[in-house]
């Protein structure tokens, strides 16, 4: 980005920006020391971003079958994760950017569109790919083109002088000829000038050049756009077979999958038109779309058969298998966290980061209590049903940092890097007291709640540990302490 363009950004007073309370939540939800209650509180600063939370928190989109309806702000955010709140904060609030007229206003709706059905496609396109985190991907293709909008507001005359070219296609090139910069790295910007995390701001940099090949979420957000642009039936025909052909390659799914992906995100769209308080107009004859979609690919399918493309799809499907193999064999069957071989690659590696950089690392051994009474009591099948929601539910108030991995049985183990023993110990205490209050099951229309016992143990502060073998023997040591003196405890090593 050249810096004429970077000053023109930097002094202009009508970028899209989120308000305080949408900064405040960034903030918080990268801070590992806050607890949902103080996030709560951001947002009850805010009444119509707190009854929009609420809204979405008893959606179709979020509601679970084993959940009672949130009736507060901190129940709901307990539900969604701080992760979600971020995305929903920063949606609601941008929203409110997208008004007003001027020479661009037209095209600044129709971007906001396209925003907000590319996150929703983005989150499905996350579901195919067998991704964790899809709030993640959600905000990731939400915020996406979000340096087109600010192009627009700071440059709307120029910008209307810009052939954008077939649709879904970004005209890279084109903007940096004519801005000196294009609204990828605008993007990228706008990220980095509001603290979002690292990994988001890369994603927007990459989500138009990719590789796409290596990284699945990069995939998910770089097709999302595509999705949007064909549930928009956005070009000619030729267009559209363009727009199937990339995502193809994007993602690798092909003309049944894409047809199917569109009809989830049709069944989606007037949720997310009242959730984000925007216009999404029925794209017409959804089953004449899909029809036209599957017939485009058939198309094209039959050229790259005449030009050898079979094999090279055979070989792209061999390599996303591998690479499917490679993360199950990762992945604890039953709740999706990660087995115990990739907890010890990960604990090693951390702990050796540690000691290279003088930073605190704590882990945490967790057991549920008394689970062996829930599978005496009311069979396996409602054993397993809590150990799937718990995983989900502590899964959702960690960082994107940590590790979550279940260790065998009812036991799970935490690697929470760059996190003193004193962080480390709030952490627990709060998820300790959510997951107390969440139902993990419905029992003859009763619900079920659980409570476990944890140990604690840090690396840092004065504690020293030989080896990562070691402090994870403390912190077992630690948990045999909780179980003893009364369990529904975070306990941390005597001495």
């Amino acid at each position: 980005m050249q810096s004429e363009l970077a000053a023109l950004l930097d002094r202009c007073p009508d970028l899209p920006t989120p308000p305080g309370v949408a900064l405040r939540v960034i903030a918080l939800a990268q801070d590992p020391k806050a607890d949902l209650n103080a996030t709560a509180d951001a947002i009850g600063l805010d009444p119509a971003l707190a009854a929009r939370i609420l809204r979405i928190a008893n959606s179709p989109l979020f509601a679970s079958a084993t959940r009672r309806p949130p009736e507060t702000v901190s129940r709901a955010l307990a539900l969604l994760g701080l992760n979600a709140a971020l995305t929903l904060a920063l949606g609601f609030s941008l929203a409110t950017t997208m008004r007003g007229g001027g020479q661009v206003a037209a095209a600044r709706e129709q971007y906001w569109r396209r925003s907000v059905l590319a996150a929703m496609a983005s989150r499905l396109l996350g579901e195919y790919a067998g991704l964790d985190r899809p709030e993640e991907l959600m905000l990731a293709g939400l915020l996406q083109d979000i340096g087109a909008l600010a192009l627009m507001q700071v440059l709307p005359e120029r910008y209307a002088l810009l052939d954008p070219g077939p649709p879904g296609l970004a005209p890279l090139a084109r903007e940096r000829a004519l801005f000196g910069g294009d609204h990828a790295g605008v993007g990228a910007w706008l990220a980095a000038r509001w603290n979002l995390p690292a990994w988001l701001q890369d994603t927007i940099a990459r989500h138009e050049t990719g590789p796409f090949d290596d990284d699945a979420a990069l995939a998910c957000v770089g097709g999302s756009g595509l999705v949007a642009d064909l549930w928009m039936q956005a070009g000619t025909p030729e267009q559209l077979r363009a727009l199937a052909a990339e995502l193809e390659h994007r993602t690798g799914l092909e003309g049944v999958q894409i047809a199917g992906l569109l009809q989830r995100l049709s069944a989606s769209a007037p949720e997310l038109a009242t959730l984000f308080d925007v216009r999404l107009d029925d794209p017409g004859d959804v089953r004449a779309l899909h029809g036209r979609v599957q017939e485009l690919m058939v198309v094209r399918n039959l050229i790259e058969i005449r030009n050898g493309a079979v094999a090279r799809r055979e070989l792209e499907a061999l390599k996303a298998r591998t690479q499917d193999l490679t993360e199950q064999a990762r992945r604890d069957p039953l709740t999706g966290a990660y087995n115990r071989l990739q907890l010890e690659e990960v604990l090693e590696r951390e702990f050796q980061d540690a000691l290279q950089h003088g930073r605190p690392l704590s882990i945490a051994f967790l057991d549920l209590d008394d689970f062996k009474r829930i599978n005496d009591r009311h069979g396996h099948l409602v054993g397993d049903q809590v150990l799937q929601e718990f995983t989900r539910c502590l899964a959702g108030h960690l960082r994107q940092s940590d590790l979550l991995a279940r260790y065998g049985g009812e036991e799970f183990l935490i690697v929470l890097g760059n996190c003193d023993a004193a962080a480390a110990r709030n952490t627990l205490e709060r998820i300790l007291a959510e997951i107390s209050r969440t139902p993990m099951a419905l029992v003859d229309g009763a619900p079920l709640y659980i409570t476990f016992s944890a140990g604690l143990a840090s690396q840092g502060d004065g504690d020293r540990f030989a080896s990562a073998q070691d402090l994870l023997k403390a912190a077992d040591d630690a948990l045999y302490g909780a179980k003893r003196d009364g369990r529904n405890q975070v306990a941390a090593p005597e001495g």
